[in-house]
């Protein structure tokens, strides 16, 4: 049985990058903690398995030394700070958003299209404020008008095919595609905007909460705004952000986006002694009662410890409960929000028309043979099987 004598230090850098231990993979691979130390090596099979498993190409693991495998956009998670390896799911998923965003341009250069005007037309110098509002024009979103849908979901939905109206791709995906077994994960990432005069795209991470949602996709829309100096990974993990001044302008226009400062100062004597006013006000406007609360502080509606006293206690709470993850439901409703509509309509258009093939248009949407087809049939476009 042929033993592959592989260095422990890429073991670990796998595992690490996967997000995975030796104790997750004991079952698979009951001698992998020793893999590498005092002449314990994995058979070929063994090490082609575990490639897989952690999704690394089987080829690095013969490497001197672990590869530093860069993330292909900007990071704007923190500043001064190294970041972590980026996860396989992250990577692919950027991946896939690239070759969307590459073959929407390519298309609607063919046709001639004029390019997005808004797209680059702030400066990181310019009033955020200013632009938070210029955003919601453009997106036609009247005062009180998340006041006025249903509930979170719809919110996150209206808003997300607002956007797509002005030519952005907008993407909303807890998961790598389709598969299920692949969850991207909040603690790395919340969204990322990818600039382009012709195919501007969001991605918003579909595992985070619908309230957070709703604060990533005016956020990204911030980025797109900044143009090609506003491309890249956004996290803001904490309350105040630690990106720089990217993200710091992107977090002032999308507050004022959400929660405009007319509107808050408007209403806030009407519920500033109710026993939670944040959280009155966050189904209100659909935002979590985090970004109200700082809203409320920043305009000096309260003080700095009734904000974070009420920061920290909902915090706590918000541990000891679940949040409301992206998921289940009806599989084709959801790629509204995986692929979006206006791209899966220009795919499949192309591929009823022969200008791509079928195979291009399955990678292109993620999607293969009846779902694609049924998916066409449920946007009103009938294709031959």
């Amino acid at each position: 049985m042929n033993r592959v004598a592989v260095k422990p230090n890429l073991i670990q850098w796998a595992l690490n990058r996967a997000q995975l231990s030796a104790s997750d993979l004991a079952s698979k691979f009951p001698e992998l903690a020793d893999w590498g130390h005092e002449g314990v090596f994995p058979t070929f099979k063994q090490l082609e398995d575990f490639a897989r498993t952690t999704r690394v190409p089987f080829g690095y693991l013969f490497l001197p030394e672990p590869p530093d495998i860069p993330l292909p956009i900007a990071d704007f998670r923190t500043i001064g700070v190294q970041s972590p390896s980026p996860s396989p799911e992250l990577l692919d998923t950027i991946y896939a958003m690239q070759r969307r965003q590459t073959w929407m341009k390519e298309t609607r250069l063919e046709c001639e299209a004029e390019p997005l005007d808004f797209i680059g037309s702030a400066r990181i110098g310019d009033n955020a404020l200013a632009i938070g509002r210029e955003m919601r024009r453009a997106l036609r979103l009247e005062d009180g008008w998340a006041a006025k849908v249903a509930n979170w979901q719809a919110a996150v939905s209206l808003l997300r095919e607002s956007i797509e109206s002005l030519g952005v791709i907008a993407v909303i995906n807890g998961v790598v595609g389709n598969n299920t077994h692949r969850a991207l994960n909040v603690a790395e990432f919340r969204g990322f905007a990818l600039s382009d005069k012709y195919a501007p795209l969001i991605f918003v991470n579909g595992a985070d909460a619908k309230s957070a949602q709703m604060f990533t996709l005016a956020h990204e829309l911030a980025h797109l705004w900044l143009g090609a100096e506003g491309s890249g990974l956004s996290g803001f993990q904490g309350i105040f952000p630690d990106g720089g001044s990217v993200e710091v302008f992107c977090d002032q226009a999308a507050a004022e986006f959400l929660v405009p400062e007319s509107e808050l100062r408007a209403i806030w004597q009407s519920v500033k002694r109710d026993a939670s006013p944040f959280e009155t006000l966050a189904s209100r406007f659909k935002v979590s009662p985090i970004v109200i609360g700082r809203r409320a502080m920043d305009l000096r509606l309260v003080d700095r410890q009734a904000f974070f006293e009420f920061y920290d206690d909902y915090v706590n709470r918000e541990r000891k409960k679940k949040n409301d993850r992206a998921g289940g439901g009806d599989f084709y409703n959801n790629q509204n929000t995986r692929v979006g509509t206006q791209f899966a309509l220009q795919v499949i258009r192309a591929a009823k028309e022969g200008r791509i093939g079928f195979k291009e248009a399955y990678e292109l949407t993620g999607l293969n043979g009846g779902a694609f087809q049924d998916y066409a049939k449920r946007l009103g476009m009938d294709l031959p099987r």
